[in-house]
């Protein structure tokens, strides 16, 4: 007759098979693991030229003297020489969006040192909103006739003087193609990298959007030097650019 197995014996046959199976299932997930840290970040950028779709034109005139009655007359005639001057020129009054006036006396601040400065200082601020852009774009280089006039422009206080900022309004229209596009960039980048390294492209591991910024598309180092004074003209021409970054794993 056949003796049956010790218990002991039985015990450590299970201790024996329990502690395969753990290496088994450890060397399993290690191996998961590996392959799961294995992916490559790469960034997708898109790039699209666009018009101004939208133009705000703050312009500035002023008078200064000593009798506020008379620097107020000499500011309102300034200011209707302006609007004269935009309506011969296709741009009604309708399109200035907003007047505002300021009136200094400058024996009113406690700061002033010179005494022989004109007292009063009035500053007429039109602001003209249009989407007319090539219009507007025309006429704000043809402000000498206002100088020729005897109209005094002012940029003071103003980080743009009277340049003309030409803004972009569309964003919404092409954002989903424009994602479309880094996206796509994105995967050719990295299927660039996989065919290199011997590798195929698998699925996303995570992915995040840039900003999308919108600039002139013709920055000149005439354009920073300007904004660097404080005198920032914009372009009716823009670019509007976003970038995206992918991981995707290795596989």
């Amino acid at each position: 007759m056949l003796s049956k197995p010790a218990p002991a014996a039985i015990l450590a046959a299970g201790i024996a098979l329990g502690l395969i199976g753990a290496a088994a299932l450890a060397h399993h997930a290690v191996t998961a693991n590996r392959s799961a840290e294995r992916y490559v970040t790469v960034r997708g950028l898109a790039e699209k030229d666009v018009k101004a779709d939208l133009v705000v034109w703050p312009i500035k005139v002023r008078a200064a003297g000593n009798r506020l009655d008379d620097v107020k007359a000499a500011a309102d005639r300034a200011r209707d020489e302006v609007t004269g001057f935009l309506g011969r020129h296709g741009l009604p009054p309708d399109a200035i969006a907003s007047q505002h006036i300021r009136v200094q006396d400058r024996l009113a601040n406690d700061y002033t040192s010179n005494n022989n400065a004109l007292r009063y200082i009035v500053e007429y601020t039109l602001q003209l909103r249009s989407r007319d852009v090539d219009t507007v774009g025309r006429v704000s280089r043809m402000t000498d006739e206002l100088v020729a006039a005897g109209v005094v422009l002012s940029s003071d206080g103003a980080w743009n003087g009277n340049n003309p900022q030409f803004l972009f309004t569309g964003l919404n229209r092409i954002k989903p193609a424009m994602m479309a596009d880094a996206t796509r960039a994105a995967r050719q980048a990295a299927q660039q990298f996989a065919a290199d390294s011997g590798s195929t492209v698998g699925r996303i591991r995570r992915a995040t959007q840039g900003l999308f910024t919108i600039a002139d598309r013709d920055r000149t180092a005439l354009h920073d030097a300007e904004n660097a004074s404080g005198n920032w003209a914009s372009e009716p021409d823009k670019r509007v650019r976003v970038v995206v970054s992918v991981d995707y794993y290795l596989q």
